[in-house]
């Protein structure tokens, strides 16, 4: 029965039924039909289960990242950023695209999410590319992958999530993608210097004939400007690192601070648009909601029919290698990245790969890295590449142009990262050991 219950939810997923009513169906068959004797589960145990789940002041960290995410959108927050950045890496050719991996690093520190931080820069950066005489395929290709940042750069929403659905620390798994979000920051530059170095349509203008009196004063205006602004990630990474504030605390703390900026000091928001975010992300909020919900019934129906043992006998009559078993894994959560979304990959794969990582022995923290990396090139790897066609869209690039240069990204930056990110567990590991003890 549970692999009806599994091709229900696949055929679901791909015939274009809402994420959530697919995992409900799927749940319906085995509350119906599992069991070992084909006689079902009893709803009455599964629907407290789910709400005990649920039960989590973690989650409410979710609702707030959105908020935040969506101030910094409408009220000028993420473009003054772009400005300062801009002063030092956009007189150089390809500078630009420095200044959106930079930008897209800090905006997803605050956004949570690469739908948001996509949303939030490439509203603000595309028309820049278009000025700039940027090609519209490379330009949407690194938007696409550095919106990605988000699901690396903490905190995000994804590890949150998983977090509370692994039982793990959300602090340590915040720590556990920093060194691979940095890794790829770096990646993606030199990708982009390097599909950009012989193009020669690139327009600096007078960026270019900047002196030093220019660039100076250019620093302290931008840089004024940007102080409200500069200080948001502060607050935040600085209230958890610190020790100072919960990540809930946190998010709380971010959506207070943001709002007055936005209102008073950049003025990019009124009462009407912050309205607007509210509902927004009230409406974003809720269908997470009904999602971790159902997953949660869901998930606690998969362990009753042991589809993590039978998931781990299919990988070990391949090969009985943990190595050999991970990358299997990493296949698996590649695909997945390219049928949904960041947050409905997590909260499918993880209870059922979850009980297998900790029996073939590897760090749960190292996992969070893991799937952080895998989710990330699982959004932008074609044919389905979700994150890739909203780029697309947003930037007005047509696919045949976009998929060259996204296929250089992945390979030169995101397979390079996941590869180290696998294999060398101590990248992953150094700051949750070095910061909370965690064991390598």
């Amino acid at each position: 029965m549970i692999f009806v219950a599994l091709i229900i939810l696949v055929l679901c997923l791909i015939i274009g039924v809402p994420v959530p009513v697919s995992f409900m169906a799927s749940a319906a068959w085995l509350i119906f039909f599992g069991g070992p004797d084909g006689q079902g589960y009893q709803a009455s145990q599964l629907l407290p289960y789910g709400y005990g789940q649920m039960n989590s002041t973690s989650l409410i960290a979710i609702a707030l990242f959105i908020a935040a995410g969506g101030i910094m959108e409408r009220g000028k927050i993420g473009e003054k950023l772009i400005d300062f950045v801009d002063v030092f890496v956009g007189h150089y050719k390809g500078g630009l695209g420095i200044v959106t991996i930079i930008s897209c690093a800090v905006v997803g520190s605050i956004a949570g999410a690469a739908c948001a931080t996509l949303s939030a820069v490439g509203s603000i950066i595309f028309p820049r590319f278009q000025a700039e005489g940027y090609p519209r395929g490379v330009a949407a290709a690194l938007v696409a992958s550095a919106s990605l940042l988000g699901l690396l750069i903490p905190p995000n929403a994804t590890l949150i999530i998983f977090a509370w659905i692994s039982g793990q620390s959300v602090l340590a798994c915040f720590l556990a993608t920093v060194v691979p979000g940095f890794l790829t920051i770096i990646l993606l530059i030199a990708v982009n210097w390097w599909l950009l170095r012989k193009n020669i349509t690139i327009k600096i203008g007078e960026k270019k004939n900047r002196t030093t009196m220019d660039k100076i004063r250019l620093f302290r205006s931008r840089g004024k400007m940007a102080l409200p602004a500069l200080m948001l990630p502060v607050i935040v990474l600085g209230g958890i690192y610190g020790g100072i504030m919960t990540t809930t605390e946190a998010s709380a703390m971010a959506v207070f601070y943001a709002i007055p900026v936005g209102l008073f000091v950049y003025k990019g928001l009124n009462l009407k648009s912050t309205y607007e975010v509210i509902v927004e992300t009230a409406v974003t909020t809720g269908v997470i909601m009904v999602m971790l919900y159902s997953v949660a019934m869901l998930s606690r129906l998969y362990i009753l029919e042991d589809l993590p043992g039978v998931l781990l006998a299919v990988f070990y009559a391949i090969s009985t290698d943990p190595l050999m078993v991970m990358f299997m894994i990493n296949i698996f959560l590649v695909i997945m990245g390219m049928l949904m979304d960041d947050i409905s990959v997590i909260v499918l794969t993880t209870p059922i790969l979850m009980p297998i990582i900790i029996e073939l022995g590897f760090n749960p923290i190292h996992y969070a890295a893991i799937v952080g990396v895998n989710t990330g090139l699982g959004c932008i790897t074609p044919p389905a590449a979700p994150v890739l066609y909203l780029s697309g869209r947003l930037g007005g690039a047509p696919i045949d142009e976009m998929m060259k240069p996204c296929l250089w990204f992945i390979l030169l930056c995101w397979v390079p990262v996941l590869f180290l990110t696998v294999f060398f567990p101590k990248l992953s590991l150094f700051l949750p050991h070095h910061i909370m003890g965690t064991p390598w």
